[in-house]
């Protein structure tokens, strides 16, 4: 069976995502798809707004067949590191090919990027020195060596641009046998909060949309019908969708009540900026005051959302260190040709494939994962919270049959 791999994060899936996976069915003629998904929070330092079965669900219904998790020390990161961790996992269960969405739509411009970066990593490590030095923010930095380099025309400014351009050096960094492929996004960009299409939204779109009516019905025409249901199941169980401001009061006592030295240890803490985060979180009310009172050329608004993550789940730089590599391919989820795939491949696997996560304790990647799980869990009131947390080691692989899908 031929595996094709798709790194994502659902938040929540949308009629977008749907089409990068029907034109990755097309492009690459994939037996089995694979997402390697981010857990319970998200590449920007974001809280998913559903859990990872929730959204485990939701990829398994629209034509996902295999979902394997990203752990957290991979997942909040910036987009090399995110990459790195993603592009090996697939590797290591299979997958000879990979298929992301981009602005550009055209893999040309990726692999004649990274040979130019390959080629030149020096000088551009330099200029963006340089320009760092100038108090600009490492995705300007970048963009302006690359400009001054004149390598081929690819617009680094473009979210997905940038981590598809990782997804490129990671394959080639790591050796892997992995074929990249990419596909034109549709309609909205990745940031964009705006709607002009009547069927295609951001998922940033989706969740602003989300936060200003309080009605699920009011994304109906952008998700599909099996993505709205685990969305309205969700908020019938927890009686809400995740968001930062949830989790301020939590970060506001870790914050009050942690030392600068203690700041000092967190991954992301760098050049002072724990001074100014003291500075600043006793008069803040609600975590976008909060950001934009810390914000800095050089500490975007992702940036800090990610310093904040790891200070909520105590991510600090020495477990950063630690979990340089994946250990092991934890299984959120299959199709009944996701279970077929995993038979035929399970004895040829790189890493352990782990269904039960208490076989993984004690493992540094997983250990984070359970901080993490704790973090998004406690912003609930109780047992609510309780629950919430018993779903990281309790829930089993989920297995959709293909009578399921919508």
């Amino acid at each position: 069976m031929k595996a094709v791999g798709v790194i994502v994060e659902y938040n929540p899936f949308h009629n977008g995502h749907l089409h990068h996976l029907q034109e990755t069915r097309r492009k690459t003629n994939a037996d089995c798809l694979i997402a390697v998904m981010s857990g319970n929070f998200l590449q920007r330092g974001e809280p998913a707004i559903v859990s990872k079965w929730a959204r485990t669900k939701m990829a398994l219904a629209s034509g996902i067949d295999i979902v394997i998790e990203l752990p957290y020390a991979f997942a909040v990161q910036a987009a090399e590191r995110f990459a790195s961790g993603a592009v090996r996992l697939l590797a290591a269960i299979g997958c000879r090919e990979l298929c992301f969405g981009s602005e550009s739509g055209d893999i040309a411009a990726f692999l004649s990027a990274a040979d130019t970066w390959s080629e030149q990593q020096e000088p551009f490590d330099s200029l963006v020195r340089a320009e760092l030095a100038r108090g600009q923010s490492f995705p300007r930095a970048a963009a302006a060596a690359w400009q001054a380099l004149g390598a081929a025309p690819l617009d680094l400014s473009k979210p997905n641009n940038v981590l598809g351009f990782a997804y490129v050096k990671a394959i080639r960094q790591h050796a892997l046998p992995m074929t990249p492929h990419t596909i034109p996004r549709r309609a909205a960009g990745y940031h964009d909060e705006s709607v002009s299409h009547p069927s295609i939204a951001s998922a940033t779109s989706v969740r602003k949309i989300l936060r200003q009516t309080g009605q699920l019905e009011a994304v109906a025409a952008y998700v599909p019908a099996a993505a709205l249901d685990q969305l309205r199941q969700y908020q019938e169980t927890y009686g809400r969708l995740h968001d930062w401001e949830m989790y301020f009061p939590l970060l506001k006592y870790r914050l009050l009540t942690a030392t600068e030295a203690d700041l000092r240890r967190i991954a992301g803490v760098e050049e002072g900026i724990e001074h100014r985060l003291k500075q600043r979180i006793a008069a803040a009310e609600t975590f976008a005051a909060f950001i934009a009172a810390v914000k800095t050329k050089r500490y975007t608004w992702t940036r800090l959302q990610r310093l904040c993550t790891h200070v909520l789940t105590h991510f600090t730089k020495e477990a950063q260190s630690e979990a340089a590599d994946p250990t092991y391919i934890r299984l959120l989820g299959m199709s009944e040709t996701g279970r077929r795939y995993l038979q035929q491949v399970k004895k040829q696997l790189a890493l352990p494939l782990v269904a039960k996560a208490a076989k993984l304790n004690g493992d540094p990647l997983y250990e984070q994962e359970k901080r993490a799980a704790a973090a998004y869990a406690a912003a609930f009131p109780e047992p609510l919270a309780s629950r919430a947390f018993r779903e990281e080691y309790a829930t089993a692989p989920i297995y959709f049959s293909g009578m399921e899908r919508k």
